[in-house]
């Protein structure tokens, strides 16, 4: 059986962006698991979400945008009570953003921190079967602040191994998601870096930005970042606009990313890159040189800068044809 398919684990959550005037705003979807399951369908790949949303207005939005894409909802949960995160996005003086906190929740957490083991375990029949076509398993750590979504993903990972599925860590560090957490407010930031350390021990692939990198390893060299790690990941560091360092396939180096004037949001863009890295491994296969992997990396790149020509994650990630075509026009 072919295994073409990639799992994607984690919160799907509003971005409620302010204007530059921060007097009004507007409502995108995102969340970090959600925007790479919907990147990855545009990019011809077949993923599947699994998170759990409030059974509210923004859940069938979202439920709406995930079906018009195809992305597989097999395993989503929808909660009565529970309602869908909003993240608020405010500007600095200067007109930068910067996440200021959660709307208020009508009950004592989130939708997205209640995925639940037990629902998931119904459907274990489903579950195997779909183990048995995924080549690729994403997730990131926000979720690790709740026990009760935490659980899951612990399961999940467990699954993945047994299915010798390949586990993909997208560090993703939201200190906020910990700071408005019922679950993990009162754990110390000290507390929460050794945690998600350890988790990170699970990923055969790990992607993370170089102020990540520094945070967590206290440098930012991808091969002794993986040197540090027990399974000896292969790591990819992004940092904006600058080069992409990698260790790949035990090979080291750096790409560098392709600029534009015409930038308006980079929410989502390290989301598109991941998305657009994970499609080419897939299509083309494990890069064995140097030239393969400096390939993928330039191709994730421009999904990456492709996202960011709009406002929004989701709406403007690229599809296939719109990648090869700048990708194409780089080149010639």
């Amino acid at each position: 059986m072919k295994k073409n398919k990639v799992i994607c684990i984690g919160e799907a959550l509003i971005d409620r962006i302010r204007n530059k005037t921060n007097q009004g705003f507007t409502d995108f979807l995102g969340g970090a698991p959600a925007n790479v399951a919907c990147a990855l369908s545009k990019l011809k790949i077949d993923s599947i979400f699994i998170g759990c949303l409030g059974n509210d207005n923004f859940g069938k939005k979202f439920v709406s945008e995930f079906n018009a894409l195809q992305v597989n909802l097999d395993f989503l949960q929808l909660d009565n009570d529970l309602s869908t995160r909003i993240v608020n996005v405010d500007r600095d003086q200067f007109g930068d953003r910067f996440f200021s906190g959660f709307e208020a929740r009508s009950h004592s957490c989130f939708a997205d921190e209640a995925l639940n083991k037990k629902l998931i375990e119904k459907e274990l029949p489903k579950l195997d079967d779909c183990f048995l076509e995924t080549k690729y398993l994403v997730t990131g750590t926000n979720l690790l602040s709740s026990p009760i979504s935490s659980e899951t993903i612990f399961f999940l990972l467990e699954k993945a191994n047994k299915f010798k599925v390949k586990i993909i860590i997208d560090l993703n560090w939201r200190e906020v998601f910990w700071d408005y957490s019922n679950f993990s407010s009162e754990i110390s930031k000290t507390a929460r870096v050794n945690l998600i350390k350890k988790f990170l021990n699970h990923a055969h692939v790990l992607k993370l930005a170089k102020e990540e990198a520094t945070l967590f390893f206290e440098h930012e060299n991808p091969s002794l970042i993986s040197q540090q790690m027990s399974k000896r990941p292969d790591v990819v560091i992004t940092d904006g606009k600058n080069p992409v360092s990698w260790f790949i396939n035990g090979l080291q180096g750096t790409t560098k990313t392709p600029n534009s004037q015409k930038i308006v949001d980079t929410t989502g863009a390290g989301d598109a890159f991941l998305a657009g890295l994970i499609s080419k491994l897939i299509s083309s296969g494990y890069p064995s040189n140097k030239l393969e992997i400096e390939d993928c990396i330039k191709f994730a790149n421009v999904c990456g800068l492709l996202t960011c020509l709009g406002e929004g994650a989701i709406e403007q990630q690229p599809d296939y044809e719109k990648v090869n075509k700048f990708f194409g026009s780089l080149i010639s």
